[in-house]
């Protein structure tokens, strides 16, 4: 026979009352109360009816995650891994599910969430992503669901809750330390421009050189999709092939940076000896590469810890103010970069 809230009330000797605003986690109840009854709920092996709960408060208690690419490609990538583990930590806390988009395509991906907010199936939703012309946004914002973006929106900033590093500092920084080592010619690789992200890096790279007084080339910015493909590679290898090749490369990820580390083995060019290496978002890739790779740590799993617990905090309060919340990115020295 399962246990009940009656039993629970019972043995925890409060109300049944008590024991269900301790399952919503009201704020009329004591912090040492709650605690004293979900250790008896824990104990007598009490179950909440996730439907009945659904009914009663009208809250699915989920959160939608809208991925950048399809799962399978996203998760491929070392950096959302660790962003989930940081939205997981503080959504098991306070007793959130977690549901991802599955789409295989920006349009299936886009389907998929207006189904969420149509259907109900979530109480607030993260956009891990910030792009330009994306839809998702703009209707999230139409639709009034709570909801935060991981990266400085596009439009529309004093109306959304974020999340974000200051990456336009960060690609500074990442430059400063290369000029800093004697590297003049210095070459940036990211991911789809369209993307804020690597707008911001490569302004912060573009505001060091102009600091220093360096000219950059236009063939030593490359920016191609995050995935290894043939296309990658080709431009990858074109570069190194050149007469005034970089002495340092600063890649915007650690997938792109494998790219290049593939392809500077191929050409036999030693790092960081003849090519020197910065990388962002400071992964297991970066630790364990050969040699490991000084990195920009970005605090992911803050990123998606601050992220999850800005939304919580809209889907019970939402008349709150939009704020922004931004991450310190710092940068871990290695053994990728050498001095000239």
């Amino acid at each position: 026979m399962s246990v009940t809230i009656k039993d629970v009330a019972k043995q925890a000797n409060v109300s049944p009352s008590t024991v269900s605003r301790v399952i919503s986690d009201s704020n009329k109840i004591s912090e040492k109360t709650k605690k004293r009854v979900r250790k008896v709920m824990e104990e007598m092996g009490y179950h909440i009816n996730l439907n009945a709960r659904v009914l009663v408060q009208k809250s699915t208690q989920t959160i939608g995650i809208v991925m950048k690419h399809s799962a399978s490609q996203t998760l491929e990538n070392p950096f959302f891994p660790e962003l989930l583990r940081g939205i997981s930590a503080e959504c098991n806390e306070k007793e959130y599910s977690i549901l991802l988009t599955t789409g295989n395509s920006e349009e299936a991906i886009f389907d998929e969430v207006k189904k969420l907010v149509m259907g109900k199936r979530v109480d607030g939703i993260i956009v891990i992503y910030s792009k330009k012309d994306d839809p998702v946004v703009p209707y999230l914002l139409e639709s009034g669901i709570p909801f935060v973006v991981i990266g400085k929106p596009t439009k529309e900033q004093n109306r959304i809750m974020y999340v974000d590093n200051d990456n336009v500092q960060a690609g500074t920084d990442a430059t400063e330390y290369l000029i800093n080592c004697g590297h003049k010619r210095i070459c940036f690789i990211g991911d789809d421009p369209e993307y804020q992200v690597v707008q911001d890096r490569m302004s912060g790279f573009d505001i060091a050189a102009r600091k220093h007084e360096l000219k950059i080339p236009d063939k030593h910015y490359l920016t191609f999709p995050m995935k290894v493909d043939e296309i990658a590679e080709k431009k990858i290898s074109a570069l190194l092939e050149t007469k005034d090749r970089p002495t340092a490369i600063i890649s915007s990820s650690d997938v792109h940076t494998l790219m290049v580390i593939t392809a500077l083995r191929k050409k036999e060019i030693k790092i960081p000896n003849e090519m020197s290496i910065i990388t962002f978002n400071n992964t297991i890739i970066s630790k364990l590469s050969t040699p490991p790779l000084t990195s920009i740590d970005i605090q992911t799993y803050q990123l998606g810890f601050e992220a999850a617990k800005s939304v919580i905090e809209l889907i019970k309060n939402p008349e709150m103010f939009r704020k922004s919340v931004i991450i310190p990115a710092i940068i871990v020295e290695r053994e990728s970069v050498s001095k000239l």
